[in-house]
């Protein structure tokens, strides 16, 4: 049974919406559930039939928002800091947090270690798509600055995932950038596109807009453009809903239409929302973390949990391994 340690205490809401999270999952699949906090606040949360599935390892520490993520790592008595160390010493198949996003990542990288031939991880989240299908980015916040290096490590993991874990046989992986055009882009993503272009899966550079038409599976680019764009995409479907209902009390017509336009915006909204993915998987390192929004809901850390399922049973760190291995090889010959 998969072994799954849940920082209880990490989100912004305490763990009351974290440990429902739990519960709402084990109700749809069997896992081993290791809630890692102040289990006094926690047991009661448990109902009765779900307490064989779940366990209870003591923090008596907390990182909360406002600390540094580098102070992580000399508090070794936190929820977040115990989870790693479990996943770590192979006690749990996989780490589930809403907590500090950077403690996490710093944590798991550290102490966990990478992918062999991996420099930096990345974060990944899922997409919606015109094609009814969603699109895998990568980094969205784990890298604020990055090299035409990682950007194609960011590529091969990516790829590997779409095949491995989204069940793409032939994956299509893009360079996020300012036009499709191979002259285009920056510094970085021009070095870049001559690193990708060693791909077979390699369709060449991607404009904004493929990132939801469905003509890519992959889009690849740095921490800080791909966090701009996850923020500005939920943005803009909650602002469209909020611009339809002020206006449509304007004229009969008006609410006429808006009716219709509220649920199709309402659809929208939901496939862009953090909690029907539940987190991001963080690729590269040497195991399963799951990063989930500060503000995860029961519905969000329910299926952040069965990612970290899908995650566990797969062979993605083995495959992102073999795939680095070849190129490694094409360019020693």
């Amino acid at each position: 049974m998969i072994r799954i340690a849940i920082d209880a205490m990490g989100g912004d809401f305490g763990p009351e919406p974290i440990v429902a999270g739990v519960v709402e999952a084990l109700k749809e699949v069997s896992f081993s559930a290791i809630l890692v906090g102040d289990s006094n606040a926690l047991k009661h949360l448990i109902p009765s039939k779900f307490q064989k599935f779940v366990h209870f390892v003591e923090a008596s520490e907390v990182i909360s928002m406002s600390d540094s993520a580098t102070d992580a790592l000399k508090r070794k008595d936190s929820s977040i800091y115990i989870a790693i160390e479990m996943l770590r010493n192979k006690e749990v198949d996989a780490v589930v947090s809403a907590g500090h996003s950077g403690a996490t990542m710093s944590l798991a990288t550290l102490r966990v270690g990478r992918i062999k031939g991996i420099a930096r991880p990345a974060i990944a989240t899922l997409m919606p798509n015109t094609s009814d299908s969603t699109t895998l980015v990568l980094d969205v916040g784990a890298n604020v600055d990055c090299k035409a290096e990682n950007l194609f490590q960011f590529a091969v993991m990516g790829e590997s995932y779409a095949k491995e874990i989204l069940n793409r046989k032939s994956p299509r992986v893009g360079l996020l950038s300012n036009g499709e055009e191979k002259s285009k882009g920056n510094e970085v993503t021009k070095e870049a596109f001559g690193m990708l272009s060693r791909m077979k899966s390699f369709v060449g550079n991607a404009e904004g807009n493929q990132v939801f038409d469905g003509s890519v599976d992959v889009v690849v680019c740095d921490g800080f453009i791909g966090n701009i764009l996850l923020k500005t995409s939920e943005g803009v479907a909650d602002a469209i809903g909020k611009i339809i209902k002020k206006h449509a009390k304007k004229s009969p017509l008006a609410i006429a239409g808006s009716v219709l336009m509220k649920r199709v915006f309402k659809v929208l909204k939901k496939q862009v929302s953090y909690d029907e993915y539940g987190g991001a998987p963080l690729l590269g390192v040497n195991g399963c973390v799951i990063v989930s929004h500060g503000k995860s809901n029961p519905k969000a850390i329910k299926n952040a949990i069965f990612q970290a399922v899908n995650f566990s049973h797969s062979h993605i760190n083995k495959l992102i391994e073999e795939e680095l291995n070849k190129f490694k090889t094409l360019s020693d010959e």
